[in-house]
C-alpha cells in the first residue's frame, strides 16, 4: 500500500499538536502530503433544542472564520500542509472528506477535549474507524509520543 495523502483531523487542543507531530513524522517517512482538517460542529441537528440569539447560519459563519484563524496559528512552522475547515457532523465530515479527496490514511487521536462533549457525541475516533474508506491510525496522546 502506498501512502501519498495523510488526513489529520484536529481540534486545536494540545493533544492535536502531538498527533500532528506524529502524523508529520509518518508522512515524512512515506513522502506523503499532510492534509489537516478542523470540523465546525453543525448546529442544524440541535435547532429544536434552543432559540439562538442570532441566526444559526451567521453563528456557523463566525465559527468558521474563527477556526480559519486558529488553524493558521496552529500550523505555524509546518510547511507544505494543506488545511481545510469543514462544517457538519465531525465524524461524518472527516469520512466524507477522506472519500472525496482520496486519502490513503487518517491519523487521529483517541482523545480530544474531555468532558461533556464525549458523552454527548460519542467517540469521533470510533465512528471514523468504523466507517473510514482508508486505514486509520489512532494515537493515544497520553502515551509517550
Amino acid at each position: 500500500m502506498e501512502i501519498k495523502k495523510v488526513l489529520v483531523p484536529v481540534d486545536f487542543s494540545e493533544n492535536s499538536r502531538k498527533i500532528l507531530e506524529a502524523a508529520g513524522s509518518l508522512s515524512g517517512m512515506c513522502k506523503a502530503k499532510l492534509h489537516v482538517v478542523f470540523v465546525v460542529q453543525s448546529f442544524d441537528d440541535y435547532s429544536g433544542f434552543f432559540v439562538p440569539h442570532m441566526p444559526v447560519a451567521k453563528f456557523e459563519e463566525e465559527m468558521v472564520e474563527a477556526a480559519e484563524k486558529k488553524m493558521e496559528k496552529f500550523l505555524e512552522g509546518h510547511k507544505d500542509v494543506e488545511a481545510k475547515i469543514l462544517v457538519g457532523d465531525v465524524a461524518e465530515e472527516i469520512i466524507r472528506h477522506a472519500e472525496e479527496t482520496g486519502m490513503d490514511m487518517i491519523v487521529m487521536g483517541t482523545h480530544g477535549y474531555k468532558g461533556l462533549e464525549k458523552v454527548m457525541f460519542g467517540s469521533v475516533a470510533e465512528k471514523v474507524v468504523r466507517s473510514s474508506p482508508c486505514p486509520v491510525l489512532t494515537i493515544n496522546p497520553y502515551k509517550n509520543l
